[in-house]
């Protein structure tokens, strides 16, 4: 068994990253790290995060191959376990470079056509299993991805761009997941977060906690979520999810 030293090592607990382990794009707090490090010691740990790995590490720390049992990047795309690598996936070897070109084309033209406040650097980011698309950019620092979050949701921008792109490329066989403030992730469907579950199979855990504050329908949370094989934590915050842990897992 691989986790033979944990108190449970039959109870793996997943964590969504922006919004649940750390504020968004922020980097995680003394308090959430120790609250990880109580928890590992009692069940398995892992996180499932649309960023690559080069994020996660600004965001968790430079050890996190070391500090989570599990690493899933780009949804589980890009997989450590115990900091060994797994097998990964390619977004574009799948599409092909003939659908990408007109898919990126229509993105590149619809956010030419669209009226906003500010607009700032890499709208379109190529991931190893999907892109992320930002209408205002990623560059955008936090206080205009604050600014940005709340325009958003007044006016719409990322869900009638998402159904722009449904319409369009309805044979494309690809899913749209709102995520994070300012963006949403394009990846074909299936490579949700779910996608991570299958790195785990072999562990056959009696119990998959998942922890995400994206858990509505939409949200680049939901389909693991609501999966049957976990048991979905909705939360609304890094101390929103310290709390349940340590009400769950009796950490104090």
């Amino acid at each position: 068994m691989s986790f033979a030293n944990k108190e449970n090592p039959k109870i793996v607990v997943l964590f969504d990253v922006d919004g649940t382990l750390t504020p968004a794009r922020l980097e995680i707090s003394d308090e959430m790290r120790q609250t990880l490090k109580k928890l590992r010691e009692k069940v398995v740990i892992g996180f499932v995060g649309g960023s690559d790995l080069s994020k996660q590490v600004e965001q968790l720390g430079p050890n996190v191959l070391q500090d989570f049992d599990y690493c899933f990047s780009e949804n589980g795309l890009t997989a450590y376990k115990l900091g060994k690598e797994l097998a990964s996936q390619s977004f574009i070897g799948w599409i092909g470079n003939e659908k990408y070109n007109k898919l990126v084309k229509f993105i590149l033209k619809y956010l030419a056509e669209i009226d906003l406040p500010i607009r700032r650097g890499t709208f379109i980011e190529f991931r190893n299993g999907m892109i992320n698309v930002s209408p205002v950019g990623r560059n955008a620092s936090t206080q205009e991805r604050n600014e940005y979050e709340a325009y958003d949701k007044e006016h719409k921008i990322r869900e009638k761009m998402v159904s722009a792109l449904k319409e369009n490329f309805a044979d494309f066989g690809l899913t749209y997941s709102i995520g994070g403030q300012i963006s949403f992730d394009v990846f074909p469907t299936g490579w949700d977060k779910t996608y991570a579950l299958q790195h785990i199979e072999d562990e056959h855990f009696q119990e998959i906690h998942f922890f995400g504050d994206k858990s509505y329908k939409g949200g680049n949370d939901y389909e693991i979520y609501t999966d049957p094989r976990t048991i979905g934590h909705a939360v609304n915050s890094p101390e929103d999810t310290i709390r349940i842990l340590n009400e769950l897992f009796d950490l104090k």
